[in-house]
């Protein structure tokens, strides 16, 4: 089944050409994860385990506010999904938001799709917030991903 997708959440999905469990070993361990997650930003911690800390450094807000988000590995079931809190460091969040990858067998091949949702959680300004990651996300990690796994 997997998480439920918040109602205020952001998608990027992407085609790969290979496998579930081809693309899943770039989410089994610190090292090839870094390789496509960390584009765009750093990711700092990771392990592929329930219950491990995920941290990732992001850089400079625009108004220089740093752009440190860390949460707990709250899914891990190989090879269809990892899902993660998104914590914003200081930031006074009443909730963090989630951060789930999806991969699902599609056309001979793999869907992966990126959800950040569960934004609804973070509280008062959360379409705000909303916008923000809306306008944030790329498809590079998507992109890096697919390059790996294809390779």
């Amino acid at each position: 089944m997997g998480t439920e997708i918040g109602r205020l959440a952001v998608r990027r999905s992407i085609l790969i050409d290979a496998p579930p469990e081809r693309v899943w070993k770039e989410f089994e361990s610190f090292e090839r994860m870094r390789a496509w997650f960390g584009t765009g930003h750093k990711l700092t911690k990771y392990e592929p385990r329930a219950g491990a800390l995920v941290e990732t450094d992001a850089g400079h807000h625009g108004d220089g506010e740093r752009l440190l988000f860390a949460g707990r590995v709250t899914v891990f079931e190989p090879p269809r999904e990892l899902t993660f809190e998104s914590d914003w460091i200081g930031h006074g969040w009443v909730a963090p938001p989630l951060i789930t990858l999806r991969l699902t067998p599609a056309l001979g091949g793999t869907l992966v799709e990126l959800f950040h949702h569960a934004i609804e959680r973070t509280g008062t300004r959360a379409a705000e917030e909303h916008r923000g990651f809306e306008g944030g996300w790329t498809n590079r990690q998507l992109e890096a991903l697919r390059q790996l796994a294809e390779a």
